[in-house]
């Protein structure tokens, strides 16, 4: 049974993974099928040292395992029950108030922060 510390470490990790646009790009990705960094890379149009780099970092966060294949490894989603998680969180709507300021002065998320005469 996972304890109060090892839930909140659980969270942390997802949400460092899911924070970052292009390892949600990524992880998207994986969603649909396993990956290798040159054909990631490619579809996602990324250089294949940032995409290296990402997928590093989701193996330590142990969103997702490397299978070694040949000269190539292949990536996926550690388990199942995650790749249910995050389908299910994909999937559902946030009620966003579009008219609210966002509280972040340093936020990237595109049309998050765009005032009203630009949108």
């Amino acid at each position: 049974m996972l304890t109060l510390a090892s839930r909140v470490d659980v969270m942390n990790r997802l949400g460092r993974a899911m924070a970052d646009p292009t390892r949600s790009r990524i992880l998207l990705s994986l969603l649909d099928e396993p990956g290798y960094p040159a054909k990631l890379a490619r579809v996602l149009d990324l250089t294949r040292t940032n995409v290296s780099n990402h997928l590093a970092c989701l193996r330590g966060c142990g969103i997702v395992v490397a299978e070694p294949e040949g000269r190539q490894t292949r990536y996926e989603i550690a388990d199942p029950h995650l790749a249910a998680a995050l389908t299910a969180l994909v999937d559902v709507t946030l009620a966003v108030d579009e008219n609210a300021p966002c509280i972040d002065p340093a936020c990237t998320v595109p049309g998050c922060c765009t005032p009203e005469e630009e949108k």
